[in-house]
């Protein structure tokens, strides 16, 4: 028989029960929404960074190679790259990053290729112990490229004059507002050589390739996967399964991999700034020369 006065104390425990759980759950959450790299596992596996769209900045890929290189239940990075490149900068800095991660880290870092790995991305993904792409993965471009426009002729038409007021010869080399003389071109001409220098020296580097091996090979054309790897700018064909595949086994990871990708930490900030991204979308009227390791079509 129950009696009367247990069943507030049966109901306090339960009620108890419930806040313990609820509590708990709520710590997890914030625990995972704030310290998302937070790992009590020592299991081994193998970490995927993916590289996606146009290359424009390198810090968050470089946090997560850091992240990996640290950690040391990764035993090996697959880089997933799907990207025609980006700028010149931050594919040389993630390059940097990733030569690090296996010099100072002793780590392996395998390049998976998605649909297209060109230019900047295949400038990071010589970097690498091992590339492997696609069949009909789209990869190459090795060179430079710099757009501009000239836009006086528009100006005249509408009547409206561009003023410059420069203190250095070259300080406006590149204007839309004036056509660019011969002995600017050339100036410009002989910056884009040597960053395309840069670029043949490093797959030089990475693939241990002459240079003029390379050279002949950095005019811009663009490969499939299969004919990359007959000129051995690829390893392999394979898949990101492969790949994740040949990271573990280069690690000496026995069994099936376990894979883990990183998480992106909670920002109030970019959450913020990608809500005003939306109500008032960011202008660049920014017309100056830009160097890109990109496939430009």
């Amino acid at each position: 028989m129950v009696l009367e006065t247990d069943k507030p104390a049966k109901r306090g425990i339960l009620r108890k029960v419930f806040w313990a759980l609820g509590l708990g759950l709520g710590f997890l959450f914030l625990m995972n929404l704030f310290f998302p790299d937070l790992d009590f596992s020592m299991e081994d596996r193998v970490g995927v960074i993916r590289i996606e769209g146009v290359i424009l900045d390198a810090q968050a890929t470089i946090s997560e190679l850091k992240r990996f290189a640290e950690n040391p239940s990764v035993k090996a990075i697959v880089l997933r790259i799907d990207s025609p490149g980006g700028g010149v900068v931050p594919s040389q800095e993630i390059h940097d990053a990733v030569q690090r991660v296996r010099s100072k880290h002793n780590k392996a870092v395998i390049t998976s290729m998605g649909t297209v790995a060109a230019s900047g991305g295949y400038y990071i993904a010589v970097a690498t112990d091992r590339i492997m792409a696609n069949s009909g993965t789209l990869t190459g471009s090795i060179g430079v490229i710099m757009e501009m426009a000239n836009v006086e002729g528009l100006l005249k038409k509408i009547g409206v004059e561009g003023i410059v007021i420069k203190s250095g010869r070259y300080k406006d080399v590149g204007s839309p507002l004036r056509k660019m003389s011969d002995e600017e071109r050339a100036l410009l001409q002989s910056v884009m050589d040597d960053v395309h220098q840069q670029f043949i020296e490093a797959v030089a580097e990475g693939r241990g390739l002459d240079l003029a091996v390379v050279q002949a090979l950095a005019d811009g054309r663009i490969f499939t996967g299969r004919q990359a790897k007959a000129s051995k700018l690829v390893d392999e064909l394979g898949d990101l399964d492969d790949a994740i595949q040949l990271a573990a086994d280069v690690a000496g990871i026995e069994g099936e991999p376990k894979v883990i990708e990183p998480r992106r930490r909670f920002s109030i900030r970019e959450l913020i700034e990608s809500r005003l991204s939306v109500l008032f979308p960011k202008l660049d009227f920014y017309s100056g020369v830009g160097l890109k390791y990109l496939m430009a079509f």
